[in-house]
């Protein structure tokens, strides 16, 4: 991991095409603004996780479903 030290509307560039810019500390919270192509997802990350399981269940169900109907 890359740890690196931000003020109040310094940012930092990933991939030459993302930008990430520390809008506003209050205490411990931290705002931060990204800007990034329309293509690229940008997610918290409890809701990619989130998100990932549910993935992996729809597959695992279909998967036991399409073989139950195989093998009747």
């Amino acid at each position: 991991m890359l740890a690196l030290s931000r003020k109040k509307n310094e940012a930092l560039i990933i991939n030459n095409n993302v930008e990430i810019t520390v809008l506003e500390i209050k205490g411990e919270q931290v705002k931060i603004g990204i800007t990034a192509p329309k293509d690229v997802p940008v997610y918290r990350k409890e809701v990619y996780v989130q998100i990932q399981n549910a993935n992996k269940e729809a597959v695992d169900t279909d998967s036991i479903e399409a073989l139950r109907k195989m093998f009747g």
